[in-house]
């Protein structure tokens, strides 16, 4: 019968993750087609195995538990399982417990997982059981896998929360559903056939909701601030490509997000917590916290901590000392994946849907004979290393930050409540941030964003420069702005996903991937990135490559490799970075609203998760081989960044008000006493005469050895090394601006710029410089230079009347000389008027040839001054220039 097939496998999983089940009553539910359970409590040990991270469960439980099983409709209906109100808190897990724990107690933990491994066995004998004599084996196959692939789950109020020190972070799921779909995404009854071997799912999450909150000494919360993201639902779509009917594991995994808006909002006493949680997540990235899979890999890490000492990321460094010499120890933390970390982080989530029974079947068998183990090799081996594609997108963002104050009720006992005012808001429009990697030698990972802009919002600091009876033009509000507008861009912040429909995927066609570093470099240019994004656009690429070809995701491959292999053996990491055009106001408001958002940031007592380690001088260096110096001279691995921005233009008007001096002290790290202004206006200075700068092109590169201490400690120990080999054991900085200049301009009543006036004509600079690596290895070392810089300036030219002159000072004397009101930031009419209406008459009477001589090509492209009518004398300060930031 099928249930003697179906119900083991629902069964299975069911027990394994919670207590206190009968499987009696359990299997006698199922066969009579629905299960209800209540009040369940989950097995925190077990998830804590299977999910393999830093974390450990403070409690998990599950209110209701539902299983639907359409006995009759078994192969037309897909079986529902629904969860009622489920709830689990986390927190990071001990560093020194874990450390300890693992050193110590190894024998300990690898016994535990080898009980846990004898108790799965158990599981897929029962899984394995003979077939029933009426249906053939390839029948009931075909049925549980058309059972597995249309499973539909539904969660209803999951909720999930992680504190650490003061911080509570909790998410909030009001539903949360995932079914199968066809090639339209539609929901429907689906199975993997011969002619389409494609697998779709769509997840849809409904009214999500991310609170942060601050709890006192006793774990409570004292208030409930505002939350960082309210009630946002986005759907998910996740597509499965498969090489054949037998495969046990996808060969391309496609899971692409999208949200329609997205609504972030952060106070200044969530702003330190959420940047807390932000470095926890690179922390987790880079392996700064160090988290164990099994006793077997405990027992290498302290083994390797005794040979190489205390090294930033060994804790995650398993797989990595296997295979390389200490000079290529592996830092990235996308190839510290052994095989039971793919298992945790690739297959894990695959591992929830039940295996086929024949694999199991054929595992059993082969697992008594040596060419059953080499099948068995050969076949996990092909489970590896599937292409993995993760998308995220948003149509429209929006942060904004507030600042709160406390305020007490009327009656004595009524509790407090935090009252809050937006002071700064960030949107931005076409958001993509995708994941491409493969196995251990290919990562990429492309961010772009197509427009964004910020403004301000009301007062700050008792300036009520944006309040509702201010009066200020909404054009002024906004003071940074980049890149395109969504509506004339287009979609292409979507191509090639799941939610683009001229997709590969989405045309039944099969997706194909750029997996090789240099076709990669050719294909997503900076000119490419532009044109998709056009504000911002990123691309990490990290490859891992040999002589003979890509390196093979199997890792027992090359921990059996022979040792003059490892040279062979070739990393690479390049970061590029680049921004469209930007258009920035330095204002009063502006500085004082991004000061103040620093101020706010600082002002926490948190530990850093990474601490910097004394320095330990190794007195005794051993001599490298010439095998290994030859293959230092032949490649060493780096890391190479470069940042551009296309074209920038900033604007530093005179400071309407100036309060740095209550800001800076805290950012400098002292303590500020003096309490703030309490200014009940705001007069906006116009005329407002500030600075112009426009940078054509900024271009930043900057290198450094990939493995810099294991690699400076070898080159230190020879006697003569190479230039070649000094070379890289500095980071190396080129900074390269062109066509900078400066100039004056004003702005008016009326939002415009008046023409600017030229101080500094256009030019072009470059700054080299190079700092070595540890400078502890080269104190004996006096001819090798602990830094180098070399700066190039072909011409510069500084033309400055007296009254433009005069103008500069008091620009800078407005942001250098704090003051206590208003109204004691004055500007001279007189001088504005020698310093612009003269430039004004110069300008009418010029030609456009000396026009762009004097780097004034941007009057040339908005007046045609030729036909201008020639002016003996200007009356008032004539605007040429019609253009807002």
């Amino acid at each position: 019968m099928l249930e003697s097939y179906v119900t083991p496998i629902l069964m299975s999983y069911v027990n394994r993750y919670i207590k206190n089940l009968k499987p009696s009553d359990l299997q006698l539910s199922l066969w009579g087609g629905d299960v209800v359970l209540s009040k369940l409590e989950l097995k925190l040990d077990v998830l804590e195995q299977e999910l393999k991270l830093p974390f450990t469960f403070l409690s998990g439980h599950i209110h209701e538990l539902r299983i639907h099983v359409p006995w009759t409709k078994l192969g037309s209906e897909p079986v529902v399982i629904t969860i009622n109100t489920m709830e689990c808190i986390l927190k990071l897990k001990d560093g020194a417990q874990e450390d300890h724990e693992s050193c110590g107690s190894s024998s300990t933990n690898r016994s535990t997982t080898e009980s846990m491994k004898s108790a799965v066995k158990p599981r897929r004998v029962q899984q394995s059981a003979s077939p029933d004599p009426d249906l053939p084996p390839g029948y009931v196959q075909s049925l549980i896998r058309r059972v597995v692939n249309n499973v539909n789950i539904v969660i209803n109020n999951l909720i999930l929360k992680y504190v650490e020190d003061d911080i509570v972070l909790s998410v909030n799921i009001t539903s949360a559903e995932c079914y199968t779909v066809d090639e339209f995404w539609d929901r429907a009854f689906m199975d993997i056939s011969a002619t389409d071997l494609v697998l779709r799912k769509m997840i849809n999450f409904s009214d999500c909701t991310v609170c942060l909150d601050k709890r006192n000494a006793s774990g409570k919360i004292e208030f409930y601030q505002e939350p960082l993201l309210y009630k946002c639902s986005f759907r998910t779509r996740l597509h499965f490509t498969y090489d054949n009917l037998n495969s046990k594991m996808p060969s391309i995994i496609k899971v692409h997000t999208l949200v329609d808006s997205l609504k972030l909002s952060i106070s200044d006493q969530q702003l330190p917590m959420f940047i807390r949680i932000m470095q926890l997540g690179i922390a987790l990235y880079y392996g700064e916290i160090g988290n164990f899979k099994d006793g077997e890999s405990e027992d290498l890490i302290c083994h390797s901590k005794d040979m190489l000492g205390n090294i930033t990321g060994v804790e995650d460094e398993t797989s990595s000392v296997m295979q390389y010499p200490t000079q290529y120890i592996n830092q990235d933390p996308y190839l510290h994946q052994d095989d039971d970390q793919q298992q945790g982080w690739v297959s894990w989530a695959w591992s929830f849907v039940p295996a086929i029974v024949s694999y199991d079947d054929e595992e059993n068998d082969s697992s008594g004979t040596s060419d059953g183990t080499a099948l068995h090799q050969q076949k996990s081996q092909s489970l590896k290393d599937p292409i993995i594609s993760i998308g995220f997108y948003c149509t429209k963002a929006t942060v904004t930050f507030k600042l709160t104050e406390m305020q007490a009720e009327s009656s004595y006992y009524s509790p407090q409540k935090v009252k809050s005012k937006e002071v700064i808001c960030w949107e931005q429009e076409g958001t993509t941030v995708e994941v491409l990697m493969k196995g251990e030698h290919f990562f990429d990972c492309q961010i772009g964003f197509v427009g964004c802009q910020a403004m301000c919002l009301k007062g700050i600091m008792g300036i009520k420069d944006f309040e509702e009876n201010m009066n200020r033009s909404e054009e002024e509000a906004y003071f940074f702005n980049c890149g395109e507008n969504l509506s004339a861009k287009g979609m292409t912040y979507l191509t090639n996903s799941l939610f683009d429909y001229r997709s590969p995927e989405n045309n039944s066609i099969r997706a194909e991937f750029i997996l090789d570093a240099a076709h990669h470099k050719e294909t997503y240019t900076e000119i490419a990135g532009m044109q998709r994004f056009g504000a911002f656009y990123m691309d990490y690429l990290y490859t891992m490559e040999s002589n003979s070809g890509k390196v093979s995701g199997n890792q027992q491959d090359l921990s059996s490799a022979k040792s003059e292999d490892f040279g062979s053996v070739q990393e690479m990491s390049t970061k590029s970075l680049i921004v469209g055009p930007v258009n920035l106001r330095l204002d009063s408001s502006a500085v004082h609203r991004i000061m103040k958002m620093i101020v706010c940031a600082l002002e926490h007592e948190y530990e850093p998760y990474s601490r910097t380690k004394p320095d330990i001088m190794d007195g005794n260096k051993t001599m490298p081989s010439s095998e290994e110096v030859a293959s230092l001279e032949e490649y060493i691995p780096t890391r190479l960044t470069t940042f551009t921005v296309l074209k920038c233009t900033i604007i530093i008007p005179v400071a309407e008000f100036n309060l740095l001096d209550h800001l800076m002290p805290i950012i400098m790290g002292e303590k500020n006493l003096s309490g703030l202004l309490n200014a009940t206006s705001f007069q906006p200075l116009r005329p407002l005469p500030s600075i112009r700068i426009l940078v054509d092109k900024v271009n930043l590169e900057h290198s450094v050895p990939m493995y810099a201490e294991q690699l400076v400690h070898t080159v230190s120990s020879l006697g003569q090394p190479s230039d070649n080999l000094l070379h890289y054991c500095y980071s190396h900085c080129y900074l390269k601006i062109f066509g900078f200049q400066a100039a004056l301009t004003s702005l008016d009543s009326k939002g415009l710029y008046c023409f600017p006036v030229p101080v500094i004509p256009s030019f072009s600079t470059a700054v080299y410089g190079k700092l070595i690596k540890f400078p502890k290895y080269w104190t004996k070392r006096a001819h090798v230079p602990l830094t180098e810089y070399i700066f190039e300036l072909p011409n510069l030219t500084i033309q400055a009347t007296r009254a433009q002159t005069l103008l500069l000072q008091t620009i800078y004397q407005s942001w250098c000389h704090p003051v206590g009101n208003v109204s004691s930031v004055a500007v001279n009419e007189a001088l504005l008027n020698e310093v612009f209406q003269t430039s004004a008459c110069e300008c009418v009477r010029m030609s456009s040839a000396e026009k762009v001589a004097l780097g004034k090509k941007d009057l040339v492209n908005f007046h045609d001054f030729k036909e201008a009518p020639k002016r003996s004398k200007c009356l008032q300060p004539v605007c040429y220039l019609n253009s807002k930031v």
